[in-house]
């Protein structure tokens, strides 16, 4: 049971508290009210996690459409920095599920950052949703706190909530990985790439962040060597099913398979 409640954003005063994270998390300008009213009036679904009567978390989503069928969205995920890293991102996204699919919704999109590892462990491993693409550079340059002076590219995450479950781990052992990793240096392997393998593995690090926050020639060499592998096998219909933490080596896995 959570200590804190979830419900949903739907009134026009509803709307600046999610603006509150938002600017506390990204550092940038939020979105204006009258756009956030606007689709939660018109398909789109808005939640808000409090501590009490203070909001701590949102999540922002609202109907997509690809020529063939309708989804919703997630656009935004938010959380204060004194709340992640306790299970509330998870918690926030089955909510989300659970009320898209009262909406009529069966499955939900949104992207993430390929080298950031949380993430990648949240969206893949814990809720079994789908690396189903990969974009480069996809939102240009971005000035807010996480993505400056980074290329902004993108795995793109698809989840059918009332099918897709977490696989159980996969044992990596002795599967391929796509990109070498010495002394913290990156160095694509895409000669061990053959696509009659059933499955690879991608590491990324641990925490990129720091990465970044330290070295940003180093945190650049990491998005261009791990591009080229995670091209190569969603161009080649693998997806991205599990992300497994080496904590031994401050590494997480990237695990990709076409099953």
């Amino acid at each position: 049971m959570s200590t804190y409640e979830i419900r949903r954003l739907t009134t026009i005063d509803d709307m600046p508290l999610m603006q509150q994270v938002e600017e506390a998390v990204w550092q940038m300008s939020p979105i204006p009210v009258h756009q956030l009213y606007t689709t939660v009036n018109h398909g789109g679904l808005i939640l808000g996690a409090f501590d009490g009567d203070t909001i701590i978390a949102f999540s922002y989503g609202f109907p997509g459409f690809d020529g063939k069928k309708l989804y919703l969205c997630s656009h935004m995920l938010g959380i204060l920095p004194d709340y992640q890293q306790a299970g509330l991102g998870e918690e926030m996204k089955y909510e989300q599920a659970r009320h898209a699919s009262d909406m009529g919704y069966d499955m939900m999109t949104w992207t993430f950052d390929p080298l950031q590892s949380m993430n990648a462990y949240l969206n893949l491993t814990k809720l079994g949703a789908r690396g189903a693409h990969y974009k480069v550079n996809h939102y240009g340059a971005m000035n807010d706190r996480l993505n400056q002076g980074l290329e902004t590219d993108r795995i793109v995450i698809e989840w059918y909530f009332n099918q897709d479950k977490p696989l159980p781990q996969p044992d990596i052992s002795n599967l391929p990985a796509l990109v070498d990793v010495q002394d913290n240096q990156p160095e694509t392997r895409l000669d061990r790439f053959d696509d009659k393998h059933d499955a690879f593995t991608i590491p990324i690090p641990r925490d990129f962040h720091q990465i970044k926050t330290d070295d940003l020639e180093l945190a650049k060499q990491w998005r261009q060597e791990t591009r080229q592998a995670f091209e190569t096998l969603f161009k080649n219909g693998y997806e991205a099913r599990a992300a497994i933490p080496d904590t031994a080596n401050q590494l997480t896995y990237y695990y990709f398979t076409k099953e």
